[in-house]
């Protein structure tokens, strides 16, 4: 079967790899995360904030702009000497792949360097089986492949995937049987991918990669250290210390959902049993309501103003319990609230969280600020795309960088 898989792939336009050498050299990845991180810059810039010769960068800068990484901008004009020409990042320089196996759905997407997602495929499901995965993208490879022009197939630099780790042990919680699920102890989807699509593939908790794609790719300030959340089936999270995203020892750090929190009867419960998507379908279902359109689309939700209020509450209050648990451990400077919720939806259990933390006992805290994320819904995608972006070009971002 997979010679066959493989066979249509290469005629339809193989994925073969970037064509630029490896991993890029220190002082790249250094430009390349600068230029990202604050937009375009003339080389001048470049070696005030890394101390860098103007030779050095020169030459860095050359090099980037020839692989086609970055591109030229209108020369500015200065009161002295040559006018400086500013560099920014070339849309076209790099394409990634994400793929993110939910609990209920999988997306995968072509994403370039600048993060904006070019191509979309999705495929809906009761629960998440290898067979099913493997069946969704090898299937929709080709197609992606087919809307791109041949010359920048070559330019592909990874397949990350961004999934719930342990899926096996989400049986009752997705109503799935547990011989189906326990595939997932055996199979190795990550080998699998890889020789169907011939691209490195990186795995990566989803919420974690959720969290990863506000770092890589969100908009405006980036806090140094924020909590992230994510709502989705159930809500997991992220963590983000001096600019980097924390995975901890076994890729599962900040895994919020099991937190204990108080509950509307003030007995202990985990944060998800109070704040995630499947507690929303319990509260539809138990009104009479149908709860298939909160799975199948983000924008747009029908539910009752009375159930859907019920549950910004609740939630709002296993988030600020949350929070304060994280603050008395972690000097945190923000906590940042996205998901596969409506953004209005978004902006109500965000303001909802931040007045319900500030009715706590703060004694001896400082809170974080609470803020919306900016990546939305397809944050897990993205953020998947982000794990090779991440490790072929980007620079740790506790990297010393001088500011002069």
């Amino acid at each position: 079967m997979q010679d066959a898989v493989l066979d249509r792939i290469t005629t339809e336009g193989a994925l073969r790899g970037s064509n630029q050498s490896g991993m890029r050299a220190h002082n790249e990845r250094l430009v390349l995360s600068l230029v990202r991180q604050h937009g375009a810059l003339a080389k001048s810039d470049i070696a005030r904030m890394t101390g860098l010769s103007a030779q050095t960068v020169s030459v860095i800068m050359r090099a980037l702009e020839q692989d086609g990484l970055l591109q030229r901008g209108e020369p500015v004009r200065g009161r002295i000497g040559q006018p400086s020409v500013p560099m920014s990042l070339a849309a076209d320089g790099a394409f990634f792949l994400g793929l993110k196996i939910g609990r209920r759905s999988a997306d995968l997407v072509l994403v370039d360097f600048l993060g904006e997602i070019r191509t979309t495929r999705r495929r809906f499901y009761r629960y998440p089986t290898p067979d099913t995965v493997m069946d969704f993208v090898t299937a929709s490879l080709p197609g992606i492949l087919a809307q791109m022009p041949e010359p920048l197939r070559d330019r592909i630099s990874g397949m990350g995937v961004a999934m719930p780790f342990q899926l096996w042990n989400w049986v009752d919680a997705l109503g799935a049987p547990q011989g189906e699920m326990d595939a997932w102890r055996h199979r190795d989807i990550q080998a699998e991918l890889a020789a169907v699509s011939g691209l490195a593939v990186y795995i990566q908790n989803d919420a974690t990669s959720a969290c990863g794609a506000e770092l890589v790719f969100g908009r405006g300030e980036r806090p140094k250290d924020f909590l992230y959340f994510y709502f989705g089936t159930f809500i997991g999270g992220g963590l983000v210390l001096n600019g980097q995203l924390y995975l901890g020892r076994t890729g599962n750090a900040a895994g919020v959902g099991p937190m204990p929190v108080p509950g509307p009867d003030g007995r202990m419960r985990r944060l998800f049993d109070s704040a995630s998507l499947s507690t929303l379908a319990k509260a539809m279902a138990a009104a009479g309501e149908p709860s298939d359109a909160i799975w199948e689309n983000p924008v747009v939700w029908q539910v009752s103003p009375a159930v859907l209020t019920a549950w910004i509450d609740e939630a709002a209050e296993g988030l600020a319990a949350a929070i304060l648990s994280a603050s008395t451990l972690l000097e945190l400077e923000a906590v940042i609230i996205d998901g596969w919720v409506p953004e209005k939806v978004r902006a109500e259990i965000t303001r909802k969280t931040a007045a319900a933390l500030m009715r706590l006992d703060l004694a001896g805290i400082t809170p974080p600020d609470v803020r919306e994320g900016t990546v939305g819904a397809l944050a897990r995608s993205l953020g998947a795309a982000a794990i090779p972006l991440s490790q072929r070009y980007l620079l740790d971002q506790n990297a010393a960088q001088r500011q002069g």
